[in-house]
């Protein structure tokens, strides 16, 4: 878990222009909100934001927001986040307030671990159905990722949410029934058949006799 203090100042002008403003001096708009409290405007580096979207547990890093010029810090995690369509540069940042003695939902990555059977020896194609679980946890125990070992799986197989094995106090609050992957045959190619050599017609010889020549 993550516990760096990013310190953020506060945003007291919005509109277009402030955020022209903002994006001159390297900064994005940003809110906070969460646990029963008034939404707070910020800003923040987008190159803060990106080293820790690509850390080990990226969206679900919890992080110490302190507000600039206060002794100020409280526990967020990334909830949602805005990108340039064209660029895709970080536009927007959405931190949500956590209390870490209580629990939060978050959409952790499920990691396939291993080469199935299936694959490897009958020529199975794998189906990666869902790449997201959600739980439920404490904010300090909330996992980089879920791994699932797929090393056994034949043609035929599946694995559900249902059949994977959580950390301790760790639950998952989804459809337990989901297949999370599944392992198909591969489609059998079908062979089209060589159209038959139609033999062109053959036209009948034609004998030409030449004139008899008159015995005098």
């Amino acid at each position: 878990m993550s516990q760096e203090v990013l310190i953020v100042p506060k945003r007291d002008t919005f509109g277009k222009a402030a955020i022209r403003d903002l994006k001159k001096s390297g900064m994005i708009p940003a809110v906070v909100y969460g646990l029963a409290e008034p939404p707070v405007a910020i800003a923040i580096s987008p190159k803060v934001v990106a080293r820790v979207l690509a850390s080990e547990t990226g969206m679900n890093s919890v992080m110490l927001l302190q507000r600039e010029g206060t002794d100020i810090k409280r526990h967020v995690i990334i909830k949602d986040l805005q990108r340039d369509p064209i660029t895709s540069r970080l536009r927007h940042i959405d931190f949500m307030r956590v209390d870490m003695t209580l629990k939060v939902r978050v959409k952790v990555p499920v990691r396939l671990v291993g080469t199935a059977i299936g694959v490897k020896t009958q020529g199975g194609v794998l189906d990666f159905s869902h790449r997201e679980i959600e739980i439920e946890c404490l904010p300090s125990l909330i996992p980089a990722h879920i791994d699932v070992d797929i090393s056994n799986m034949a043609v035929g197989d599946s694995v559900r949410f249902e059949q994977i094995t959580l950390m301790p106090n760790v639950i998952f609050t989804g459809d337990a029934h989901q297949v999370v992957c599944s392992l198909h045959g591969k489609a059998a190619e079908e062979e089209v058949a060589p159209a038959a050599a139609v033999a062109a017609p053959v036209e009948p010889e034609v004998v030409k006799k030449g004139k008899k020549d008159d015995k005098k």
